[in-house]
Parts: structure tokens; C-alpha cells; sequence
């Protein structure tokens, strides 16, 4: 059973240390984009810790390369029977050719795209990204309404755009937040997470101790969390 949790950056990579009552120290290094996990025994210090996480440098870098260069999901053609992804559930595209707006819709473990017969595979991807960030910015206001008094922090505006290197992100000093198009094909506590981490920013600009602290009183499994939305199914994008 876990009784400390603490958080290292060590050559530049961030480190998450879980103190256990254990006999010997494992490193793991997790995809897909090679998280680095330390479960330490009890009686050791951070010195230690440290020392034995410089020892391990080459392979945990060599490790954390791997898993980055891992491929991740070919672009979407926009085909019948291809897997799409709505808050978390993996679903497959349905076509229907008919006249009139585009529509999108889900019914069971299928997502319904209707769109007219001579639509082309970027008008069908148009279709479909408008509807996830209409889904994205009905979620938000509630998330947002339920966090303002309990992180202690007003948000003054936000926005969903897409982002190629971020789930989320914010300006502390107007208060204004964005969020990643994509969050919504994750799990909904994924979004929830980004909420809070990005509101916890609006106290404390930088990954420091002070942030973690704080992200561990808002949202205790907030670890958990991003590990679900770290493992959840990459676009062919690059996302950190």
C-alpha cells in the first residue's frame, strides 16, 4: 500500500515517486508517451532516489524513445466501418448519403454521419470535428461552474480549439482558458482533469511542488486520470 507520493524532475524528466512497503526500488516507464514511475521503498530518501534515476538515465531515455516513436492511429478516411471515438466508447462510422445539413448522431455502438451522396472525405471530417466541439462545449460550462468555488479561481472565458502539442492550457493573468477538440473522444474524467489542472494553473503557473499539492488536494486520483488519458487511443497527431 502506497503511504507517500512525491514528484522529482531528474535530467529534465518529470518523475512520479510512490513510497511502498518495500524491499527493493522499481523504475517503470509507462506509454505511450513514457511516463517515469518510481516505486521506493519506505526507508529511502530523495537523494537516493535521485541517484538511482540517474543511474538508470540511458535506459529510461532509451525506453521513453521507443514508446514515442510508437505509430499511432492512421488518419481517419472517413469511411463506413471505420473506428471513431465519442467520449471514451469506441465506435463505428455509419454512413448515410441524403440530402440536406450534415448531421451526426449516435445510436448504439455506432456513429451516424449523415451527409450528402457527393460529399468528399474533408467534408465529412469538417462534419464530424464541428459536432465534437459542440459535444466539448456543452460539457464545459458545468465542469467549470462546479470547480470556480472549490479552486478558488474565476474563469473569465474559455475556448475549444484544436492543439497539436496540448490537452489544455491558460493565461493566469486574464483568467481565459483553452481546451484540445480532442477531449472529446476521451472518457469524460479525462475532461474533468484537464478542467481542474488547467484551473490549478490559474494559482500556480509551473508543474512545481505547490502544484502538485494542490492538484492532490482538488483531485486526489487526478494521477489516474491523466494515465487514462494518456493511454486512450492516439489520433495520428502527436499529443502530449
Amino acid at each position: 500500500m502506497s503511504t507517500a507520493n512525491a514528484y522529482l524532475t531528474v535530467a529534465g524528466i518529470g518523475v512520479d515517486v510512490v513510497y511502498k512497503h518495500i524491499k527493493n526500488m522499481h523504475i517503470s516507464v509507462y506509454p505511450p508517451r513514457g511516463r517515469v514511475r518510481v516505486a521506493a521503498p519506505e526507508r529511502l530518501d530523495e537523494d537516493a532516489i535521485r541517484l538511482a534515476i540517474v543511474q538508470r538515465l540511458p535506459w529510461i531515455k532509451k525506453q521513453r524513445e521507443q514508446l514515442q516513436a510508437a505509430d499511432r492511429q492512421s488518419e481517419r478516411e472517413m469511411i463506413a466501418g471505420e473506428s471513431h471515438y465519442v467520449w471514451g466508447q469506441r465506435l463505428r462510422l455509419e454512413i448515410q448519403e441524403v440530402s440536406g445539413r450534415p448531421h451526426v448522431d449516435v445510436a448504439g455502438s455506432k456513429l451516424r454521419l449523415t451527409v450528402a451522396a457527393d460529399s468528399d472525405g474533408a467534408a465529412r471530417r469538417k462534419a464530424l470535428d464541428a459536432w465534437h466541439r459542440r459535444q466539448l462545449k456543452a460539457a464545459i460550462p458545468a465542469l467549470v461552474e462546479k470547480w470556480q468555488p472549490l479552486i478558488g479561481r474565476e474563469v473569465t472565458g474559455w475556448t475549444v480549439r484544436r492543439m497539436k502539442t496540448k490537452w489544455g492550457s491558460c493565461n493566469p493573468d486574464s483568467g481565459r482558458l483553452w481546451f484540445n477538440v480532442e477531449l472529446a473522444k476521451k472518457h469524460p474524467a479525462c475532461l474533468e482533469y484537464i478542467v481542474v489542472h488547467e484551473m490549478t494553473h490559474l494559482h500556480e503557473r509551473t508543474h512545481n511542488d505547490r502544484f502538485v499539492e494542490l492538484m492532490d488536494k482538488n483531485l486526489p486520483n487526478w494521477r489516474a486520470l491523466r494515465d487514462e488519458l494518456n493511454g486512450a487511443p492516439l489520433a495520428d497527431e502527436e499529443w502530449k
